[in-house]
């Protein structure tokens, strides 16, 4: 399962970063069902498969720090048998994933003054908790209008804009990446997730740079949601994903190269806040 979870991170199109370290750790559980003489030799599977998963996808900084975190905590516990350290590695993953779980819906709680009544906002590619900040919004009797960018070439944004035409209150329309500088000329502000922010640079899906120069130019404010467990100071340093070039054409590319990278780098002076479990802090 382990190792059938790694792939399954490796080909994730349309999973927001969360998503993905929860499967991550979940997925360590399969741990505590296998036979071990003694304690270190769990803890070197556990090490060993926590490293598997982590090289899964060394862009997303939650699914790194719920890796490190699971393992981590069990090995300086030293506890004194295999039963005692399959215990602690099932409580810290239910921990890990409850904490992954709420940052995120109070993420959504905190961001929902933020997201005024009648305003036009735009968003881009894919994120659960812009997704859950909007819809709680609309609980709370507020409509909006919402331009989603399609986040190619993998056109994640459709699934935002297939999840947002479902809410009552909320006109949604997709546009393309390019065409974000005219939709921005009516917006209120702009709303997007975090893979993550290390020091002073968020990274989040490639179109998010272009869109929060866009944005500073027009003075449209840009406001990002996530789950604090996302800011990242010291010991994380960020690896972009270069995906398959056959997502971008079909055809063999002859006598070119095709680059795809899944991120881009905004610096956080580009933003008017960042939205997180932990309250809100502007720029």
């Amino acid at each position: 399962m382990i190792d059938e979870t790694a792939e399954e991170i490796q080909e994730m199109q349309t999973h927001s970063s969360s998503v993905v370290a929860v499967r991550a750790a979940q997925a360590l559980e399969e741990l505590t069902d296998r036979e071990f003489a003694t304690v270190e030799e769990y803890t070197r599977a556990l090490e060993r498969n926590g490293t598997v998963l982590r090289r899964a996808n060394p862009s997303h900084a939650s699914l790194q720090n719920a890796i490190r975190e699971i393992v981590g905590d069990v090995a300086d516990a030293d506890p004194d048998s295999v039963a005692d350290a399959k215990r602690l590695t099932s409580e810290t993953i239910e921990e890990v994933v409850a904490r992954i779980e709420s940052g995120k819906r109070l993420a959504a709680e905190n961001a929902v003054d933020v997201l005024e009544d009648g305003t036009t906002l735009l968003t881009h590619d894919y994120s659960s908790t812009v997704l859950e900040a909007i819809e709680q919004a609309v609980e709370a009797g507020k409509t909006f209008d919402i331009y989603v960018t399609e986040a190619r070439p993998r056109y994640i944004g459709r699934k935002t804009a297939r999840a947002l035409s479902d809410l009552e209150g909320v006109n949604t329309t997709l546009i393309t990446d390019s065409a974000h500088g005219l939709s921005l000329e009516e917006c209120d502000r702009v709303v997007v997730g975090m893979d993550c922010i290390v020091d002073d640079t968020l990274y989040n899906r490639v179109g998010t740079f272009p869109i929060a120069s866009t944005a500073d130019r027009l003075d449209v404010p840009v406001t990002v949601l996530g789950s604090a467990s996302k800011l990242v100071d010291e010991g994380f340093v960020f690896e972009n994903e270069f995906r398959s070039a056959s997502e971008v054409m079909a055809e063999p590319a002859e006598g070119f190269e095709v680059e795809n990278p899944a991120y881009d780098a905004t610096p956080v002076d580009l933003l008017e806040s960042v939205i997180t479990d932990e309250g809100r802090q502007t720029f």
